[in-house]
């Protein structure tokens, strides 16, 4: 279950709307191009496609890539800090799936994402949607981890931003070195989450004390 530390009210205005954040390489997706390279991969790997299993195989893995790497579009909707709060906001153990640009295998886990506000405070949902925003997308977890930060502290402005992602790789628990298990942590921290102590210190508490 994730644990939510926030504060998040509105003056009764409807509150703005920013423009949905995109990944730098947003992707338009040939569905019938890659069921045919699928189908050639198939092949060249020794499957019979005529085998009853195998037939319809190029389509869905069409489908699947397609669905892994086309993220929901959301508005990320702000409202005024009109209460002052100048406490962290922090979403734990949000949940993510992604693909290894390397090997185009899964990895996948949590995200851990937090923000010290300034003039505006964000929809707490939208947290979870930024992160998966940029999962959507061939990647590096530490490219991952950046991106999400990075969008944050440009959309909100804040007086801080803290990320730390936790994930295992099948690249490295299938293959290659093959140990199952094994995690990666990364951290982006900007603004007073980076620079302030005390701010450092409850972020890594409420955390879990993850960051590397």
């Amino acid at each position: 279950m994730n644990s939510i530390s926030a504060v998040a009210q509105s003056n009764g205005h409807a509150p703005p709307v920013l423009p949905t954040p995109r990944p730098a390489n947003r992707r338009s997706i040939d569905r019938a191009a890659v069921q045919r390279a699928a189908r050639d991969l198939l092949v060249a790997l020794g499957a019979d496609l005529e085998t009853e299993g195998l037939r319809e195989t190029p389509r869905r893995m069409a489908a699947a890539y397609a669905e892994l790497l086309t993220p929901e579009p959301f508005s990320l909707t702000t409202f005024p800090n009109d209460e002052g709060y100048d406490e962290l906001v922090v979403v734990r153990d949000i949940p993510f799936e992604s693909l290894c640009m390397h090997h185009m295998l899964p990895f996948h886990g949590v995200a851990h994402v937090a923000y010290l506000p300034a003039e505006r405070i964000v929809g707490l949902s939208k947290l979870a949607r930024v992160v998966e925003l940029f999962a959507r997308d061939l990647q590096l977890q530490e490219r991952l981890t950046t991106q999400v930060a990075g969008c944050l502290q440009a959309q909100l402005q804040p007086k801080g931003v803290g990320v730390v992602v936790e994930a295992e790789h099948l690249c490295m628990s299938l293959r290659g070195v093959q140990k199952p298990g094994a995690k990666t942590v990364t951290s982006t921290l900007y603004g007073l989450v980076r620079d302030d102590p005390r701010t450092r210190g409850e972020f890594l508490s409420l955390t879990g004390g993850r960051t590397r």
